[in-house]
Parts: structure tokens; C-alpha cells; sequence
């Protein structure tokens, strides 16, 4: 019965600790775009922010990885494809958020 509990609580937690990680690089990637590229249409219509948000998915894999929240077989398809989704999720709403506003850097 203990181990069960252990179990699910280490993975509650390694699961909080990937989504977190992608919510908080997609938000710095989007202030990263917004100090690069700034705001209103000339930054809405650079293309090269994605360049941004690709790298900021990229170096996810490796921390993860080195920091041993999943071992080399339970990393899988479905792993990459859910952090790209909430970092690249974060930082498109982050990023239009600062658009639409006009805040600046």
C-alpha cells in the first residue's frame, strides 16, 4: 500500500516539474521576444520570434534529462509533444498579451 502512494506522489510531482518548467520557459521566451523584437505590428509580424520559442522548446529536453525527472525509456513521443504544446502555448498568449498591451521593456 506505502509504495503505491510513493509512486503516484513521485509521479504528481514529476509531472508538475515538467509542466512547469515549459509554462515558465514559454513565458520567458515571450518577454525575450518582446525585448528583442518590441511591441505593436512590426513585432506581431516578425517571424523570427518563432526561432525564439523553438530554442525555448529545445533546451527543455536536455535539462530534463540531466536532471533525471525521467529515465532514457519513459521519455517518449507523447513527452515532446506535450512540452512543446504548453511552451509554445504559453508563450503565445504571453506574447500576444504584450502585444496587445504595449508594454514595454
Amino acid at each position: 500500500m506505502s509504495t503505491e502512494s510513493i509512486s503516484d506522489r513521485y509521479e504528481h510531482i514529476r509531472s508538475v516539474s515538467v509542466t512547469a518548467l515549459s509554462a515558465l520557459l514559454g513565458v520567458a521566451a515571450a518577454f525575450v521576444c518582446l525585448s528583442i523584437y518590441g511591441t505593436g505590428e512590426v513585432g506581431a509580424q516578425n517571424q523570427e520570434a518563432l526561432l525564439i520559442v523553438l530554442g525555448a522548446i529545445v533546451i527543455q529536453f536536455p535539462i530534463i534529462k540531466l536532471s533525471g525527472i525521467y529515465n532514457d525509456d519513459e521519455f517518449g513521443v507523447k513527452h515532446y509533444l506535450f512540452i512543446a504544446f504548453m511552451t509554445f502555448s504559453l508563450w503565445f498568449v504571453t506574447w500576444g498579451i504584450l502585444l496587445t498591451t504595449g508594454a514595454t521593456i
